[in-house]
């Protein structure tokens, strides 16, 4: 069995649209998160494929680097 894959943030940033639900089937490239940074959008997207267990975020949360966005199994 495969190890769960955690999702994290790279940078400060505002969660400004959440993509994906928990229960979703989701593909390597898949857009989880769009996050909102200095004007710019940076899309957090799943590294693997696997089945959205958690999704730790909402909208207009603010993150900091190294927090857990997502897990994916």
């Amino acid at each position: 069995m495969d190890m769960a894959e955690e999702i994290r943030a790279e940078m400060v940033a505002n969660v400004w649209k959440v993509v994906a639900t928990a229960g979703d089937t989701v593909t390597e490239g898949d857009t989880l998160v769009i996050l909102e940074s200095m004007k710019m959008e940076i899309p957090v997207v799943a590294e693997s494929d696997g089945v959205l267990q958690q999704l730790v975020v909402n909208e207009g949360d603010v993150v900091q680097d190294g927090d857990l966005i997502a897990v994916i199994a």
